[in-house]
């Protein structure tokens, strides 16, 4: 967990793939608690410390992730998101080369939570939840492409399941599709940017997660 971001209300972090945001059945230590620990230690402060989850990202993604570090900025961040006014930029790395160079994705989504999955539906299925991105490329190697990807609805696995319905599953990703695993186990779809109005000082904010390496060597001249 690296901080990239910290004032009085709000915290953000650059999450590795494998560390979960929130408590799970798994039973292992989530960020929430992590940055807890982080806040204590930091500004040695006795008895609970607040930390509020404002959003998450999949298990084996990595990224920014915003908290809140008071209720009051929780409360406000919260009613944002509802609203749209926190956007999220993610970048993917998928199998083979989209047919468009830019194009608008529309689906309607059902998700199984038995399996943890989610797929593409007729849009007069219950519980089928309209789904929309918008993807540019960003470069090309001999077999992936890397994508830039903007969310206009937020759905559970929205991307990893938009992207394989084209044909395009993102490198590593088994559960959509993808040929074969990443080493360490993480997919590589990376929460590259997150933009909001701060819920406090109304300022803008705009903070990056630094590339990995598996992202840099499909740019030039890096």
């Amino acid at each position: 967990m690296t901080p990239l971001y910290e004032d009085n209300h709000i915290i953000i972090v650059d999450k590795k793939p494998g560390e979960i945001v929130q408590g799970d059945k798994t039973g292992d230590m989530p960020l929430s608690e992590i940055i807890k620990q982080h806040l204590k230690e930091k500004y040695n402060k006795p008895g609970n410390v607040f930390c509020g989850v404002v959003h998450r990202i999949d298990r084996p993604v990595g990224g920014v992730v915003l908290f809140a570090k008071t209720s009051k900025a929780l409360t406000r961040l919260n009613d944002m998101l509802r609203k749209g006014e926190i956007h999220k930029t993610y970048w993917a790395l998928v199998e083979g080369h989209p047919e468009k160079e830019e194009d608008t994705l529309t689906d309607y989504l059902i998700s199984d939570g038995r399996i943890n999955k989610t797929f593409v539906s007729s849009p007069d299925k219950a519980d089928a939840k309209k789904a929309t991105l918008h993807y540019t490329t960003v470069a090309r190697g001999d077999r992936y492409t890397l994508l830039e990807v903007n969310l206009l609805t937020g759905r559970k696995h929205q991307i990893r399941c938009q992207l394989a319905a084209i044909g395009h599953p993102i490198k590593g990703d088994l559960k959509y599709g993808a040929r074969r695993s990443n080493p360490d186990g993480s997919i590589s779809l990376l929460a590259r940017r997150i933009e909001f109005t701060h819920p406090v000082s109304k300022e803008a904010i705009s903070v990056e997660a630094p590339l990995p390496s598996s992202f840099q060597k499909f740019l030039p001249n890096t």
